[in-house]
């Protein structure tokens, strides 16, 4: 049984098509910069938005009435619901999908439950994988819905509830390596605090380095090849979150030495709930060498919430996309639409719409970005910015060369008297936007 009988496998028809159910711009095995788009750009689809979520919020049920979400038996509900993602998958024409332990299989009342419902559904998202060819670009567990994570998970109180999520990891690396999984993600959406008057901050710092020492054991004990990635969030569901942004993950992972083990997963809407731009908080996890993974999104610049919208603009992806490229590209990771449509969109039809949209936008957008890193003329302006430090002085400053009191005195002795020089940024400004409405 077809779950989407209306609708033939996207295919890709030019700028010139008018079709809502065909691409425009990607075109999946164009060479861009030498290797085809589908390889740049490594798109994914999220079990939880596209086929999990109800059409819920905080104010209102479900509005959606997917065949896949009918009452049923629950383990009979989760085998249809990878028939239709995978369906779904496979006529969208995207390479990847990314879930939670939780999405593709029924809790159950005991770990031994989750772990048996769990076991059965891997067997079933194997097949599927083999018979379409469909990769997983990660797996994570969901360790924060359940009540017994309102106080966090590796952060909790109770070191009971820190065993039980260490069960749910176990099981959701160890799944993601055998479905072949290029990564593996750990979001801490209860790891944070409510209220500092009843939080030990150290202590819950501690047991999160802990528990991400015990991952990283794992991982090499597996022979997983892939990278574990930390996904940043400054908030929501809690106050405050640990992970707040790239920068903060960064100095947690220093602290407990973790720096060269694990590396970031950005997700645009965080980026912008922790008062950063998307390409700030790419280039600043470039800058730092823990460059992962994008959850490809967007935030309602009128919400201080996360809206979790499909991506929409070309020039915020194509500054995006041009720092990955110049990164060298994704090592593992990939564009994850952690993206919903909206609550009144309600036919199955619409999860296609967003998608190819989205495709879209990101296809454009690398094909933008490709031709700013060809002539590479922000590179160009960078290199002559800092060109002082190239020169013998500047390359003996930063070798350590002086101390602060003999740098003063070559100061004072040289009488330096250095005037500000121009950063041209309304002239770079206009070179980006050659380059994208071109």
């Amino acid at each position: 049984m077809s779950h989407f009988p209306t609708v033939d496998k996207i295919r890709y028809e030019g700028p010139a098509s008018d079709s809502p159910l065909a691409f425009r711009h990607y075109d999946a095995n164009k060479l861009i910069l030498g290797k085809p788009m589908r390889e740049h750009l490594r798109m994914a689809v999220c079990y939880w938005h596209t086929f999990v979520w109800p059409g819920s919020d905080v104010f209102g049920a479900g509005t959606f009435k997917r065949p896949w979400q009918r009452p049923a038996d629950p383990m009979e509900q989760a085998i249809g619901k990878a028939e239709a993602a995978f369906e779904f998958f496979s006529k969208l024409g995207i390479d990847y999908y990314c879930f939670h332990d939780t999405d593709i299989a029924p809790e159950g009342s005991s770990l031994k439950e989750y772990r048996n419902n769990f076991a059965q559904m891997i067997d079933h998202l194997e097949r599927h994988q083999e018979q379409t060819g469909i990769k997983l670009l990660w797996g994570t567990a969901n360790c924060f819905s359940n009540p017994r994570f309102a106080a966090g998970a590796a952060s909790n109180p109770d070191p009971e509830v820190f065993a039980f999520a260490a069960a749910q990891v176990f099981s959701a690396m160890n799944a993601t390596q055998r479905l072949k999984g290029s990564n593996y993600v750990l979001w801490g959406g209860r790891e944070g605090y409510e209220t500092l008057l009843n939080t030990d901050l150290k202590q819950e710092r501690e047991q999160l380095g802990r528990f991400m020492r015990m991952v990283v054991e794992h991982k090499h004990k597996i022979g997983f090849t892939g990278d574990l990635l930390i996904e940043p969030k400054p908030q929501e569901p809690t106050k405050h979150q640990y992970d707040y942004d790239s920068a903060t993950v960064f100095g947690f992972l220093q602290q407990f030495g973790l720096e060269d083990e694990i590396k970031v997963n950005i997700e645009a809407n965080h980026a912008t709930l922790a008062g950063h731009s998307f390409h700030h908080e790419i280039a600043t996890a470039v800058s730092l060498g823990i460059f992962g993974s994008i959850d490809a999104n967007r935030g309602d610049p009128q919400n201080g919430w996360d809206t979790d919208q499909f991506p929409n603009s070309v020039e915020e992806m194509t500054l995006a996309t041009y720092e990955i490229l110049k990164a060298g590209g994704f090592k593992n990771g990939g564009f994850n639409f952690d993206s919903k449509v909206r609550r009144q969109s309600l036919d199955e039809i619409d999860l296609f719409h967003g998608h190819v949209a989205a495709m879209d936008v990101l296809a454009l957008s690398l094909e933008r970005a490709a031709a700013m890193v060809q002539n590479d003329q922000l590179q160009q302006f960078k290199d002559q910015r800092y060109a002082g430090w190239q020169q013998p002085f500047g390359k003996a400053v930063l070798a350590g060369e002086f101390s602060l009191e003999s740098l003063a005195q070559k100061a004072f002795a040289d009488e330096l008297n250095p005037q500000a020089v121009s950063g041209r940024q309304e002239m770079l400004e206009n070179v980006v936007n050659r380059f994208i409405y071109r």
